[in-house]
């Protein structure tokens, strides 16, 4: 029995040593959404979150903050949407008319949670527009709802893509 304790004790000794040795494995943003190493919009929107939109919300009084919903219909049907907020029909293919002329503008896009991408998308395809003032409110409508936040209801025909 002592044996088989040591033999144990060796061989998990030995797999623990190769895994400090072996390269860590992580995801790479670019290469999931298959742009490769050369996409320069990965890395610039912001990340915020419910309590930065707030603030930005209380402070940015003189028109220059624009808020954009990238969820599906559905979504706005169950939840709502930011006051405010313009509704894009697409996270990827929205008619660059909804954004503001003044490429300073402050532009917050957000979808259904942390777990949606949507607004990144529709955040990226704005920097790709030149837009330098672009974040992406990560917590979504779940968690602008869950710190109690107001929403706007929406009739189910709004947001729709004809």
């Amino acid at each position: 029995m002592n044996i088989r304790l040591i033999i144990l004790g060796a061989t998990l000794l030995a797999a623990v040593a190769g895994l400090a040795t072996s390269p860590a494995w992580a995801f790479d943003l670019s290469q999931l959404m298959g742009h490769g190493n050369n996409d320069p919009t990965l890395e610039t929107f912001k990340l915020i979150h419910v309590a930065d939109l707030k603030a930005l919300m209380e402070t940015n009084k003189n028109n220059s903050l624009h808020i954009y919903d990238a969820n599906a219909a559905e979504t706005r049907d169950q939840y709502g949407v930011i006051p405010g907020a313009t509704l894009l029909n697409s996270d990827d293919n929205y008619d660059l008319a909804l954004l503001p002329t003044d490429k300073d503008a402050t532009l917050v896009f957000y979808c259904a949670n942390t777990l949606c991408t949507a607004s990144h998308e529709a955040a990226r395809r704005a920097v790709k527009a030149g837009y330098e003032d672009v974040s992406v409110m990560g917590d979504g409508i779940r968690g602008w709802r869950q710190a109690g936040e107001p929403t706007t209801e929406i009739t189910s025909t709004e947001g729709r893509s004809s």
